[in-house]
């Protein structure tokens, strides 16, 4: 592997001379910032391959270990398509995933830092993705030694925390689901719960927070925020109240504005971003519209409202 990191490496600083606005430099919470030094890490989109349209995307430490391969049908942001590696700063992977119109799709291998394999998923296929919400079933589980607690889809799982520091759930699968009690706790949310399964459906769960509040809930753990009418009412909105800034009108300037904000429990937006920048005047837009967006439906995890951060792109085209 080796003498791969080293060719990647150079290939690096080729790419950087010859094609920098394709070289985009990132926090590791997805924020776009306008410098290396300011960086946790750095994207590169190359042009797609001879009779492919998907565009090569790499993703590098500031060390230069590569930290994601995978392929993309835009520029930016990314929209993955087909294998995806990701790679731990040791140069281990992290992950082999599969990607079907920007989803998860199919099988799914996680490993532990020390490159044993740790979990290997399923998720069905054109799945929307959610980052709260489990939509995957669970074919395998390893423990950090290689030893199986579950495999062919039926043992007891023990799944970790992401920085892999305490067991945040654990419970049976038969047939790829979950079944029968689940147990688990989120150290950071100072949360504990207990959950039934049948077939991997939620029938009954029951929260404990450090308040001393508990809840009951079924069906799901987790509902991501949404706008009031769902993604099309968002855009409806959103083409309603963008007003195109005269100076960019006017030098044809166009792009794609990705906007951060907080969606509080009251459902109230708040602490608005610019995750990626265009230009002033459309960044300024961007932040005025969401500004004055309506209350969105608040996410709710064990059945409480939470605070979540948002993340939308706003995007600036022009037509003749």
């Amino acid at each position: 592997m080796k003498p791969l990191f080293t060719l990647i490496a150079l290939f690096l600083s080729a790419i950087c001379f010859a094609q920098r606005q394709n070289v985009y430099f990132l926090k590791n919470n997805g924020r776009y910032v306008d410098a290396r030094d300011s960086a946790d890490y750095l994207r590169i989109v190359r042009e797609p391959d001879s009779a492919s349209v998907l565009y090569n995307v790499f993703e590098f430490y500031l060390n230069n270990k590569p930290k994601l391969v995978g392929k993309s049908t835009k520029i930016d942001p990314p929209r993955y398509e087909g294998q995806c590696i990701t790679f731990y700063q040791n140069g281990n992977k992290n992950s082999i995933s599969n990607y079907k119109n920007g989803n998860p799709n199919g099988t799914e291998f996680l490993f532990y830092p020390n490159g044993k394999v740790y979990l290997v998923k399923e998720y069905p296929d054109n799945a929307a993705y959610s980052p709260i919400v489990d939509n995957f079933s669970i074919k395998a589980n390893y423990d950090s030694l290689g030893t199986a607690l579950a495999e062919n889809g039926s043992g007891y799982c023990k799944l970790y925390d992401n920085a892999f520091k305490y067991i945040a759930e654990e419970g049976s699968i038969k047939n790829e689901k979950r079944e029968g009690v689940w147990k688990g706790n989120f150290e950071n949310e100072k949360t504990t719960f207990t959950e039934t399964y049948a077939n991997g459906e939620l029938v009954s769960g029951t929260a404990k927070f450090a308040d001393g509040q508990s809840t009951t809930y079924a069906k799901t753990r987790s509902v991501q925020p949404q706008f009031n009418g769902g993604i099309s009412a968002f855009s409806a909105y959103l083409g309603n109240n963008i007003q195109y800034p005269d100076y960019e009108r006017g030098n044809d300037i166009q792009g794609v504005v990705i906007v951060e904000f907080v969606v509080e429990k009251d459902g109230k937006i708040s602490d608005i971003k610019v995750n990626k920048h265009v230009s002033d005047g459309l960044d300024k837009e961007a932040v005025r519209v969401i500004k004055k967006s309506p209350k969105w439906i608040p996410a709710t995890v064990f059945a409480r409202p939470v605070r979540v951060r948002y993340r939308v792109p706003v995007n600036f085209a022009l037509t003749n």
